[in-house]
């Protein structure tokens, strides 16, 4: 089914969390442990305008499609940073804009994607990039989902959960443009499927990855996708990447956890 690219960019609304009890929280205050996940998260969600940055340098921008839905994609992942950090803000946990703004500039300088490389390689490539892009969003959108999934699973909090699920329907768009644009990219086309496969497998980390420290990647890991129920979350996500054109038995998400070490089959 066609993603409505058009419907999209008209009903897009900032992220609701103002009508949540937030006193909550002070009431009843979130562990350490899901503190850390939360601040993880909330620091991916800032740094999307890295990946829009990096998207304007490749064939990716001159798609009217695409370049309207990551305009809109960034102005919502935006929201989700800002309404996780007000529960942060809540637990004395302040997202500092400096400090925001210092792992940006050590993501654009250290990221293997950084702009100048991803434009001179992108544009060698040409218009099938594009299909490397839409696949990689993809494959982030569904891990994403999936740690906000699993960290509402593993703190009953019921103003926490409301706010994720919130979160979640959003991404659930994401997704849905995504994966829709890497299947119409990858159908028929061998050699858009071989990139696709080849980037994936040499460059592609779990979602957070050169942002946070690694240790910080490891306990997000561990937290989210340990046990039984973590590995059940791990699978969907790399046979939902199996299932795209050109892309079956790759097992990316499982790879990089157990290569960590840190999650229990």
């Amino acid at each position: 089914m066609a993603f409505d690219i058009d419907r999209y960019a008209r009903e897009s609304q900032a992220l609701r969390w103002e009508d949540l009890d937030l006193d909550a929280f002070r009431r009843d205050p979130l562990p350490p442990e899901t503190l850390r996940v939360l601040r993880y998260m909330c620091d991916v969600e800032f740094h999307t305008v890295c990946y829009l940055r990096d998207m304007l340098v490749t064939p990716s921008r001159r798609d009217g499609e695409v370049s309207t839905f990551m305009t809109i994609w960034n102005r919502e992942e935006f929201w989700h940073g800002e309404a996780l950090s007000r529960v942060l803000a809540l637990h004395g946990i302040t997202i500092e804009f400096d400090e925001v703004k210092a792992r940006r500039i050590k993501v654009g300088w250290r990221d293997r994607l950084a702009p100048v490389r991803q434009s001179v390689l992108s544009n060698i490539v040409g218009k099938d990039f594009i299909a490397v892009h839409m696949t990689w969003g993809a494959l982030n959108e569904w891990s994403t989902a999936a740690g906000y999934k699993r960290l509402a699973a593993l703190t009953p909090h019921p103003v926490l959960e409301t706010l994720l699920r919130r979160i979640a329907a959003q991404e659930s768009k994401h997704i849905a443009f995504y994966t829709t644009q890497a299947r119409a990219r990858l159908e028929g086309n061998v050699k858009a499927q071989r990139l696709v496969r080849l980037a994936l497998r040499t460059a592609w980390e779990p979602v957070g990855s050169g942002i946070s420290r690694e240790e910080d990647v490891d306990f997000v890991l561990s937290h989210l996708f340990s046990g039984p129920d973590g590995r059940k979350e791990v699978e969907a996500i790399d046979r939902h990447l199996s299932r795209l054109p050109g892309l079956d038995g790759l097992r990316l998400v499982s790879d990089a956890v157990d290569a960590r070490g840190r999650v229990a089959a």
